[in-house]
């Protein structure tokens, strides 16, 4: 098999025995050498692939720790609506979708924001001006709310409402439902009404996703919604070929999943899942929801609520849960937003390690956009990784999540997406993008992580320096599951996985972090992608 050699490259290998080389040689799916131009020159034959990075940054592929690559592959064809800011909008994007598709029964959007009505909610009778014929449902920003209008209603039979188990349907003045759900109790009522896709429309769909993905420099993904379809999918494409990159699947566990299921068929999933490029071996859980439909789990009540929110396990519930699965062997991941939902989840996690002893789990939390400060400390104690995501912290000079603020109450300002106080506390961070919820551009996460300010003069500065950034998207990444050995590192006897950038990262100033692009993507010794 031919070789691959780099030179000339600005490579920061997150090695920290050799940080800086120039030069690489890739030889099957591994990387024999890192070094200078000479040394890798020495590799060279007849059939070696030469590549001049000409100065450009040379990194380890990209991990992003949280993504949604199945669900958000299936909904590529959806509307998408994260630049519709005004009714106006809204109404020329659907009008073209339905010109686009006349034959789809159901439109469906995602990523619309909540502050697209200014002062109120939107519901079914903003929607039925727009579109009264056709079943319309569109997804919030976050996917934790669903819009519909009066026809999808209908179809459901949830007009006049109906109690619902980890959800609510939002109910209006008169008395029938105002055209809001929320979360997935509620939204699935009418998801299983949407005509389905064959298999094979499926797999097409992921391998468009799988496209895009290796696009922005990303080799490996944490997903964050598991099951067998979802497993035996990507091992199909596997065993076709098509699957170019690494993904790492949890199993999921809903509040009504068996505790018996936890050995039967998560533990199942590790032991039958585990090839280089496709394995299972956590579970996922959400202990709560989110802050802008007051389904987070706070500790005080909200800022603009007189509520603490929700939880889908009680603090029983889940330690039951987390001993069992701790007790399997298994990584545990688990949804938490709320400063009470973290609370929770480290109480549980705690008592796994009291009733199973200490060992090496690496459990995570994902999310955790409010953290209760006597809980800071918790992490290195108990080992626990935060993983965040540096996109869905609220920017007002960018993006529409500034109403977040509003929410906690500028009294717990200092605790939301507190990045550097964990850092700085000894926790380990791992970053990701949670797509499709906001974009997969990691260059875009870079630049939330590093160019972060502070909401109010008085906070303290949550930005993280580049280092730090790197690390999160790559050799911290890789030991948030268990593959520190393998990935992460531009390191001898590691798997190649490689990104060559448009520019040397170092060089280019933090307000143009942004605009960085791949250039070469090789997960596993292949080039999976290269722009011309």
């Amino acid at each position: 098999m031919p070789n691959i050699i780099i030179t000339h490259a600005k490579a920061y290998t997150l090695n920290p025995q050799q940080p800086w080389a120039e030069a690489m040689v890739i030889e099957g799916n591994k990387i024999a050498y890192v070094g200078n131009n000479v040394g890798a020159l020495g590799y060279k034959t007849s059939q070696s692939r030469l590549i001049d990075a000409k100065g450009r940054s040379l990194l380890p592929g990209l991990i992003d720790s949280h993504f949604h690559l199945y669900m958000g592959s299936l909904r590529l064809e959806d509307m998408q609506l994260s630049p519709v800011r005004k009714l106006t909008d809204l109404a020329r994007v659907i009008q073209d979708y339905k010109e686009s598709f006349p034959n789809k029964l159901w439109l469906r959007g995602q990523r619309l924001a909540y502050d697209i009505t200014p002062g109120r909610r939107l519901n079914r009778f903003d929607l039925d001006a727009i579109e009264s014929d056709r079943p319309l449902a569109l997804a919030s920003v976050d996917f934790h709310t669903l819009w519909c209008n009066t026809r999808a209603l209908e179809m459901a039979n949830i007009l006049r409402g109906q109690k619902v188990k980890d959800g609510e349907i939002v109910m209006g003045a008169d008395g029938l439902a105002s055209g809001e759900l929320r979360e997935y109790g509620a939204m699935n009522l009418i998801y299983k009404l949407i005509p389905p896709l064959n298999q094979e429309e499926k797999l097409s769909l992921i391998c468009q996703g799988i496209q895009e993905v290796v696009s922005y420099g990303i080799t490996s993904l944490h997903c964050m919604h598991g099951n067998m379809q979802h497993l035996s999918s990507f091992r199909e494409l596997e065993a076709r070929g098509d699957f170019k990159l690494r993904a790492y699947l949890p199993y999921d566990v809903s509040p009504d999943t068996p505790l018996e299921a936890l050995e039967q068929e998560a533990l199942a999933l590790k032991q039958t899942y585990h090839s280089d490029k496709i394995r299972a071996g956590m579970i996922k859980v959400f202990v709560d929801g989110v802050l802008e439909s007051f389904t987070s789990l706070m500790v005080e009540p909200y800022a603009n609520k007189d509520s603490l929110g929700e939880a889908l396990f009680s603090d029983a519930h889940f330690k039951e849960v987390a001993v069992e699965a701790d007790r399997l062997g298994l990584q545990i991941a688990v949804h938490a937003i709320g400063d009470g939902a973290v609370k929770r989840t480290l109480d549980g996690f705690a008592a796994a390690r009291l009733q199973n002893g200490p060992r090496d789990s690496r459990h995570r939390i994902e999310h955790i956009e409010l953290l209760h400060p006597s809980d800071l400390h918790r992490f290195k104690e108990l080992g626990v990784i935060a993983s965040m995501q540096p996109l869905h912290c609220t920017r007002p000079e960018v993006n529409h999540f500034e109403a977040w603020l509003e929410f906690i109450g500028k009294e717990r300002y200092a605790y939301g997406f507190p990045w550097q106080d964990l850092r700085e506390a000894g926790a380990k961070l791992v970053f990701g993008s949670d797509w499709p919820v906001v974009s997969m551009n990691p260059f875009l996460g870079f630049d939330a992580a590093l160019n972060r300010q502070p909401w109010a003069m008085w906070l303290k500065s949550q930005a993280q320096s580049l280092h730090d950034t790197l690390a999160a998207y790559t050799c911290d990444a890789a030991y948030g599951e268990f593959q520190e050995n393998q990935k992460g590192q531009l390191k001898e006897g590691m798997w190649a996985d490689v990104v060559l950038l448009s520019e040397n990262i170092f060089a280019v100033s933090r307000c143009d972090i942004k605009d960085l692009e791949a250039h070469l993507t090789i997960c596993d010794g292949e080039i999976v992608y290269e722009k011309v």
